[in-house]
């Protein structure tokens, strides 16, 4: 127990300060590309959501995603209901239950199908709609598809992970805050990885094009020839 207690602490220090390595090195290739370049999402708020322009669309898209989400999770809900009160009642009749009894067990398995299946369903969704919506803010914000994307994924991977240790630490409610929390790190994580790439993007674009400059040897003859100049003529000047 204390063993596991102790390589979990060492797990969330090297977890710690793999964060902030990593935010170290993506704020100085942020300075490195510049601000047009770097990352541009992180400030959006509920009231872009009214400004009649992309922030609306982005909205309106994300409450359309959380609504084909939500119906998908009612059907399987639905559908989860509907088997376990057929298989309950099949199997009350095929023992000899009255019609009565066995309608009350498959209604009461129905029921508890539905809880679990409502549980279950609402682990994948709220990660969903948050990495979809963390994608639409970073466009919005004039980032990149690569920024979306990155930012999405984080989103995706931490809301999963934050929920999955909060709901094993404290149930249900560690399961929302863990989620909130997973979700936040896990966005900014993916936002710092985008500047990290884009620095070592422009970092590649030049050095290939030291090199190109470098290894021009034509244009370095045909420069150094344009700022000769012949020496005078020795031995014109003597005969005169």
């Amino acid at each position: 127990m204390d063993i596991n207690i102790q390589k979990r602490r060492i797990q969330l220090f090297l977890f710690i300060i793999g964060i902030i390595t990593l935010s170290i090195i993506a704020e100085k290739c942020r300075h490195l590309v510049g601000e047009e370049a770097s990352s541009k999402s992180g400030q959006f708020t509920f009231l872009n959501c009214f400004d009649m322009s992309t922030g609306t669309l982005a909205c309106t898209v994300k409450e359309g995603a959380k609504l084909y989400v939500n119906s998908l999770q009612s059907a399987h809900v639905e559908l989860a209901r509907s088997l376990a009160m057929e298989t309950t009642m099949s199997d009350a009749v095929s023992q000899g239950v009255n019609a009565k009894e066995a309608a009350k067990q498959a209604a009461k398995e129905g029921k508890k199908a539905a809880k679990l299946a409502s549980r279950q369903i609402r682990r994948i969704t709220g990660p969903i709609i948050s990495s979809v919506w963390d994608f639409f803010e970073a466009i919005y914000f004039g980032g990149t598809m690569t920024e979306g994307f990155l930012r999405g994924s984080g989103t995706l991977f931490g809301t999963y992970a934050g929920g999955f240790l909060g709901e094993e630490r404290l149930g249900r409610f560690g399961y929302l805050v863990g989620s909130q929390l997973g979700s936040w790190v896990g966005g900014r994580i993916g936002l710092m990885v985008y500047d990290v790439v884009n620095g070592v993007h422009y970092l590649l674009q030049f050095s290939e094009g030291e090199n190109t400059i470098i290894y021009e040897p034509e244009q370095v003859y045909e420069s150094q020839s344009e700022g000769y100049e012949s020496p005078p003529d020795v031995y014109e000047s003597q005969e005169l």
